[in-house]
């Protein structure tokens, strides 16, 4: 893949995710904020971003938005595709609900 194609990839993809973060916001803070990972700051940033705004940050060469786990058993937990999976989701988000939240400190 050529470099103009992966910045034309992550450009897609932090507009997508802006855009989604904001409806977020707009329909249910609360939960959007945890969905999200983001803290009451980072939200209150992203509700107030024009469509200009939006649109400088997608063009960003680095991806805006990142996951939220790195240990094995939150992505066990995640990628489960047994009968208990109802119950490894929940349990992920339990999880997933005691990581801190990302702020603009």
């Amino acid at each position: 893949m050529r470099a103009s194609d992966m910045h034309d990839e992550i450009r897609e993809l932090n507009l997508a995710y802006l855009m989604l973060a904001q409806q977020l916001l707009r329909e249910d803070r609360a939960a959007a904020i945890f969905r999200l990972g983001i803290g009451e700051d980072v939200a209150q940033v992203l509700e107030g971003l024009s469509s200009a705004q939006v649109l400088r940050m997608a063009s960003s060469n680095m991806l805006l938005c990142q996951f939220r786990f790195n240990d094995t058993m939150l992505v066990d937990l995640l990628s489960s595709h047994g009968r208990e999976r109802g119950a490894a989701h929940l349990h992920a988000a339990i999880l997933a609900a005691g990581r801190p939240v990302e702020s603009l400190a």
